[in-house]
């Protein structure tokens, strides 16, 4: 694990593979080192940069009041330190809410591209309704933290419903450590249920949006609606993968950021 501190006295903890083109990591709720250990053999011509990234404070013990505008600014500072800590323009790839804070961060930052897969944007009829949040909290105020964790899988990993969820856990490798990230997973679902999608997204860099077929069909309305919202995006949406894709599938997406980074 490196450490490094930002202009801005920011610490920073982080992982890094491999040598080439810095390559940021921005992990959504899932367990940030192990989620992208499927996706870090897939880059070898860049340098994997996994942050450890703090809990940040939590929605359990700060205002639920707190505004999405506050959270993702408290991201955008972090990812900027994580750039100042590396060697020229990185590139940034987010997945679900780490895709939010890579594109929200890129509005202020100088980076190569941002690739960003199914950013977690609700579209405006199911932020209306949204309690997600306010459903894990007071799972995890009430003792039951694993209880709180498969609550926001069954609605962001598998929205159709699995006959067997214990058993897809047991083999889910990150499993126990996104327990352990239970409060940070509430903070994000708090934040995504406040954001609202701007018009236009004053990001200059180039950008990837991806999503896949299997998802929850309100993140892949959310992915054009963010590509749309871009000056320089191209979307891609890939057959028969879910919103895990970038541990999914890492080499059908490698494929498909390298040819857009080489064009």
């Amino acid at each position: 694990m490196q450490q490094a501190q930002s202009t801005d006295e920011i610490d920073v903890e982080f992982e890094r593979y491999g040598d080439g083109q810095p390559l940021i990591l921005l992990h959504g709720g899932m367990a940030p080192t192990e989620y992208w250990e499927p996706v870090i053999p897939a880059f070898e011509g860049y340098s994997a940069v996994v942050p450890q990234r703090p809990g940040f404070g939590t929605c359990l013990d700060s205002p639920a009041e707190t505004s999405a505008d506050e959270v993702l600014a408290r991201e955008g500072r972090y990812v900027r330190a994580l750039t100042d800590a590396v060697d020229g323009d990185p590139i940034l790839f987010g997945h679900s809410y780490g895709a939010l804070t890579a594109i929200e961060a890129a509005a202020a930052l100088s980076v190569e591209a941002v690739i960003a897969y199914e950013p977690a944007v609700l579209p405006a009829e199911y932020r209306a309704d949204a309690d997600l949040a306010d459903q894990m909290a007071s799972l995890i105020r009430d003792g039951a933290r694993e209880e709180a964790v498969k609550r926001y899988i069954e609605h962001v990993l598998h929205p159709d419903g699995i006959d067997d969820l214990d058993a897809w856990l047991a083999d889910w490798p990150v499993w126990p450590d996104c327990v352990d990230l239970a409060e940070e997973v509430v903070r994000m679902n708090r934040s995504v249920e406040q954001y609202q999608l701007p018009d236009r997204l004053n990001v200059d860099a180039p950008t990837l949006v991806l999503a896949g077929t299997d998802g929850p069909d309100f993140l892949r309305q959310s992915a054009r609606s963010v590509h749309e919202a871009l000056p320089r995006s191209r979307f891609v949406e890939f057959e028969g993968v879910s919103h895990s894709g970038p541990a999914e599938a890492p080499a059908l997406i490698a494929a498909e950021v390298d040819t857009f980074l080489q064009n």
